[in-house]
């Protein structure tokens, strides 16, 4: 027991550090020597001796894992590149790494770089790239480039460091790459000097890699056409990306996505059937039985079978886990030494965050410990086992609603269809599909790949029907810590062993969870978050019983936009579960792009745009508007009113997409805002023409997000805003926002805020009239963010 409890608190140091705005002085790690010193010298006879040497131990445990965990920070931040490169070409030598990933009109891939031959440049030693094809950026067939793992090419490149979209409970992708080792991203410049080098580099890990490379491409040549080839590729070398999303939200809706990627389940059952066959065949020979018992040759090959599919997959966490759980277990096998499951597990941990003190940023994480934790929970130590079908009844119930929880707290919602799908999907998948995708990779032919794929299909079949049903899933906002540690507890106790009293009481513990509601605002109190989203806008407006939402942000990617990965999460996350309004405010893809997610996923009862009539948009709703100035309304006392455009500029065909902007003006009791859209100078000259006395604001958000043909002198006076926001991307391409319009509203003293630098702006204008500002990356500091070097997020205050 108390090596166990010694690795918990090492892992709670290495998780500790994580949640640090700052690393410690690497001064600090020689206090550790204090408590190590005194221990030796503390008399082992004394009960007060003991329980002082006992603490000064688990001290020294925690204080180990923080620092090992800095130390390693440390050394993976100084890969940094130096601010003044970013943007510039430079040259490398670099070999491509991982699995190059093929989009419509371009290559995503990283790169280990070997060489810098740009003179005084200095770039990471890991680095992610985006190579267009020709003409790709303007819309006509791209050519994309044709590269391998394990290739060596030289590269000119554009650089910058890693900065990713910052919203509350939003992905932070720079924690991401930083546990990917990955400290710079950027793209390939087309016009630059590039050649492959080398077809492949010989060195282990790169076989690695081409091998996964070519078990994807002999499944792809196998089921070309098939649509869940992409499944097959996932459960093959662990390449989450081959599936579509629309495939991904089925999973996520019946909660079985963790089998969908290389689970420990899998890893399991491959060692599992090689320890079987080895054990087997072993026993059939008496000379190798007496050479090597056959439990210790069975091991051996359970072992390496599991080494083996662990690196064909990618080395994902829960993978690592299993794998490190069946190392321990075969090395006491062969060594002779007996040990409590549980002492395995916090072994499997130990060397997880040893090796990787970034997992624990990881859902899954969490997750796949947390599973494995409830399974030894419900079944080791137990006096009596029950029949194996009850057992494996008992544990479906366990993980079902242990991990509610952590689910609830993650991602704001859990399947309530999953014990019956993973109860068809565990066996097929696990038993069927995934052996008969291993051995169809390495066999010359096709049929054993195609009918991996016809179980897939009738395995999806099912799932995609219990995916419809309405009540498939529960969805809720976010709930506080305390909330989730006691419907922890409660899970702890209800899973008690059967006889102890009062097991039902552990229902009690998720009562918070489910029936806390979230902060409500007051009336007349409006909360106005204007979400960072990249390079557009996206701003989330919410009174005490009403929400509206004013542009939907870019579009990403095919099947992946502001709506599905930022929007639609954070309006989980807020305990908005239907829109009482949309405004689109005109046809951009920047405002648009997340449109079409946002209005599948919840409902909205309307949408005003000024998109043209037959724009695909509008067949996706019925409750479309045109806007136009003169239209308003009041929801709990605060009052929103359309300014712009005039209803008969419709009829008038010079007049500009942006200049046709749906321009709205809110009213609070603490101050007003204005949101312009990308209203451009004849745009503001309607304005200033029809409304100049309405458009006096206490913030603006900078229309066409700080462009220089917006924010004209007239309009910057009239507006005469305290707060100015620009909802812009990390060196977007169109340098917005310009720097002449940023000191046109630093002269009249506004204060500046940027979604790029900031993160989300959180706005609330409280019904007493006070005004306070939240940036998101002021709230949300983290080691690892890159920050502005010379204009520093500023602290959240009220004006």
């Amino acid at each position: 027991m108390p090596m166990r409890i010694n690795i918990l608190l090492f892992a709670a140091g290495v998780w500790m550090l994580q949640q640090r705005a700052e690393l410690p002085a690497p001064g600090g790690a020689w206090l550790l020597c204090l408590p190590a010193l005194a221990i030796p010298f503390l008399p082992k006879a004394e009960r007060a001796a003991g329980l002082i040497r006992k603490a000064l131990v688990r001290m020294l445990c925690f204080a180990l894992g923080f620092y090992w965990a800095a130390f390693l920070a440390q050394a993976r931040l100084s890969e940094a590149l130096p601010a003044h490169w970013e943007g510039r070409d430079i040259t490398i030598l670099g070999v491509v790494a991982g699995l190059p990933q093929v989009t419509e009109r371009s290559v995503r891939f990283d790169l280990d770089v070997e060489t810098v031959l740009t003179e005084s440049a200095a770039v990471p030693r890991r680095i992610a790239l985006n190579w267009w094809g020709g003409s790709g950026r303007t819309g006509r067939a791209a050519t994309r480039p044709d590269l391998r793992s394990g290739e060596r090419w030289q590269l000119t490149v554009r650089l910058r460091r890693p900065r990713g979209t910052a919203n509350p409970n939003g992905f932070d992708y720079e924690a991401w790459l930083l546990e990917r080792g990955i400290r710079a991203v950027g793209y390939v410049r087309t016009k630059g000097d590039n050649r492959r080098l080398a077809a492949m580099v010989q060195e282990p890990r790169y076989w690695i890699e081409a091998a996964r490379e070519a078990v994807r491409g002999r499944i792809r040549r196998a089921l070309p056409d098939a649509p869940y080839a992409g499944v097959i590729v996932a459960l093959a070398v662990g390449d989450q990306r081959a599936i579509p999303l629309s495939q991904w939200q089925v999973f996520t809706r019946t909660g079985v996505n963790h089998l969908m990627s290389i689970s420990g389940l899998h890893v399991t059952m491959i060692s599992g059937l090689a320890f079987a066959f080895a054990y087997w065949s072993w026993c059939r020979s008496a000379r190798l039985t007496l050479r090597l018992p056959a439990r210790k040759a069975a091991a051996a090959t359970g072992f390496f079978a599991a080494f083996a599919y662990a690196m064909l997959a990618g080395f994902a966490v829960p993978a690592q886990r299993t794998l490190y759980m069946l190392t321990v277990a075969a090395i006491a096998l062969w060594l002779g030494v007996t040990g409590s499951v549980s002492t395995v597990l916090v072994m499997a941990l130990l060397v997880v965050v040893v090796l990787d003190p970034w997992a624990v940023l990881a859902p899954g994480f969490w997750l796949s410990f947390g599973a494995v934790a409830l399974i030894m929970y419900v079944t080791v130590g137990r006096l009596v086992q029950p029949h194996w079908l009850k057992n494996w009844a008992i544990v479906q119930w366990a993980v079902t609603l242990g991990l509610i929880p952590p689910l609830i707290a993650l991602f704001q919602q859990v399947s309530i269809v999953s014990p019956f799908a993973n109860a068809i999907a565990i066996p097929v998948v696990s038993l069927v599909v995934v052996p008969l995708t291993l051995l169809g990779a390495v066999l010359p032919f096709d049929l054993v790949l195609v009918a991996a794929h016809e179980v897939m299909s009738w395995c999806m079949w099912v799932l995609e029907t219990m995916s419809e049903l309405p009540v498939a899933v529960w969805q809720q906002h976010a709930p506080p810590r305390w909330a989730v540690i006691a419907a922890v507890a409660g899970v702890a106790w209800l899973l008690l062993p059967r006889g102890a009293p009062g097991r039902w009481l552990g229902v009690a513990g998720f009562f918070p969870l489910f029936l806390m509601p979230p902060p409500q605002l007051e009336a007349g109190e409006l909360r106005l978050a204007v979400l960072d989203v990249g390079h557009g806008l996206a701003i989330v407006a919410r009174t005490r019983h009403h929400a509206l939402l004013y542009d939907t942000g870019p579009a990403f990617a095919p099947g992946a936009d502001s709506g599905n990965r930022i929007i639609v999460p954070y309006l989980r996350a807020a305990g908005i579960r239907r829109l009482d309004g949309l405004i689109v405010s005109h046809d951009d893809i920047d405002h648009s792009g997340g449109a079409v997610s946002v209005l599948q996923a919840l409902p909205v009862d309307w949408m005003l745009t000024s998109l043209p009539d037959l724009d695909p948009l509008l067949m996706e709703t019925e409750h479309a508007l045109r806007c136009f100035s003169g239209q308003s309304w009041e929801w709990d006392g605060i009052r929103f009113e359309i300014l712009h455009p005039g209803r008969d500029s419709y009829d008038e065909a010079r007049i500009k997409d942006n200049d046709r902007s749906c321009v709205l003006k809110i009213s609070t009791r603490a101050g007003y805002v204005l949101l312009p859209g990308d209203i451009e100078r004849g745009g503001e000259e309607a304005l200033l023409a029809a409304h100049r006395e309405a458009l006096l604001a206490d913030v603006l958000v900078a229309p066409h997000q700080g462009s220089k043909t917006s924010s004209s002198p007239e309009f910057v006076a009239a507006v005469n805003p305290q707060v100015v926001l620009f909802p812009v991307g990390y060196r977007n391409r169109f340098g917005h926002p310009h720097e002449d319009v940023v000191e046109r509203y630093r002269a009249i003293g506004s204060r500046i805020y940027r979604t790029d630098r900031d993160g989300a702006v959180t706005l609330v204008f409280t019904a007493a009239g006070a005004m306070r500002i939240e940036p998101h990356r002021a709230i949300y500091r983290r080691y690892w963010q890159s920050a502005f070097i010379d204009d520093p997020v500023p602290e959240p205050g009220e004006f």
